[in-house]
């Protein structure tokens, strides 16, 4: 049994068991990675896949325990990648990181900006894609961290570290009527169609239950994934604006009016979502404490150490978390 045929039979599962794009993703051949998965099942004596002539058709009961080990092996090999490379010189590697618009766009900037300053020999890649989808990828190992307000719970494999809470806005143009208002209500809000977030990203739940709660049932004209983009059609007069307030800058949206809106659909806590088996090299223990100062090494590895969510949220009852 070889670690390269575990990637194999791991990749083949993440690409719904197609080999050739699997072949395609890891640069190598579709030939190459059949032929391996046979010679696996030869050695261990039973099927991993089940076929329809040469396609891959379904995982076998035995082949979705296998696979799962074998993606615990594979990240615990890379682990003992990063333990050399941290041993050998700390201050080069790699950090990738998935998260959402609103967080590349708003909250990480002039933290990436800092950490590139201090960290010039580590490169970064960000990606970003629905809060399903960044919390995927940190659990299977395509990025080492996820920043998150939503999905990251879904996955038993990830540990959660709390970062900041925030609140959200009513955008709408100046002259507007909500603006004259002295105090505003969900009914108010819902009278006007609604421009938000797409259900799942930046704490839409939240706003969604909201207005259950109160038997409404607001009129959502238009939904994105991009907060610029809702601005867009908030000054085009097409709706009203519910946004993540760190989403409004008062120099370029001289143009809208922004109302708070904590008292009406509560606070979100965005998180910080890691494997439990990652090993931390220390430039992402700094990048983690840049982002949320009360993230200390201490802490997090603590968290590490307890695995279990109910145990790591006890962690920071005490801890008043920087609000935006």
């Amino acid at each position: 049994m070889k670690l390269q045929q575990l990637r194999y039979i791991w990749e083949v599962s993440k690409n719904n068991l197609n080999v050739s794009a699997t072949a395609e993703n890891i640069y190598t051949s579709q030939p190459g990675i059949s032929k391996q998965i046979r010679i696996l099942e030869d050695e261990l004596g039973i099927p991993i896949f089940t076929r329809n002539g040469k396609h891959l058709t379904d995982m076998t009961p035995a082949g979705e325990k296998i696979i799962a080990i074998a993606g615990q092996m594979l990240m615990q090999a890379e682990n003992i990648k990063n333990i050399a490379k941290e041993y050998r010189d700390e201050s080069k590697g790699s950090l990738s990181i998935a998260t959402t618009h609103t967080q590349a766009r708003y909250a990480l900037p002039p933290i990436i900006k800092e950490f590139m300053q201090a960290k010039p020999n580590v490169s970064l890649d960000i990606q970003q894609g629905t809060p399903i989808q960044i919390s995927e990828m940190v659990a299977q190992g395509k990025v080492d961290i996820a920043i998150a307000t939503e999905a990251i719970e879904l996955f038993d494999n990830l540990i959660m570290l709390p970062c900041y809470s925030w609140d959200r806005c009513i955008l709408v143009p100046k002259g507007h009527e909500l603006s004259k208002l002295s105090s505003l209500s969900l009914n108010d809000v819902a009278r006007y169609p609604l421009i938000t977030y797409v259900f799942g990203f930046t704490g839409r739940s939240k706003l969604d239950d909201a207005f259950r709660e109160e038997s409404l049932n607001p009129d959502v004209a238009l939904t994105a994934v991009d907060a610029d983009v809702i601005k867009t059609y908030v000054r085009l007069g097409l709706g009203v604006g519910i946004v993540a307030r760190m989403a409004y800058d008062k120099n370029i949206d001289q143009d809208l009016v922004a109302i708070d809106a904590g008292h009406l659909f509560g606070k979100s806590i965005t998180k910080i979502g890691i494997r439990k088996d990652t090993f931390l090299r220390g430039y992402m223990y700094d990048f983690i404490k840049l982002f949320a100062p009360h993230l200390s090494s201490e802490i997090i590895n603590k968290a590490m150490e307890l695995k279990e969510q109910t145990a790591i949220n006890s962690l920071f009852d005490d801890i008043n978390l920087p609000h935006y």
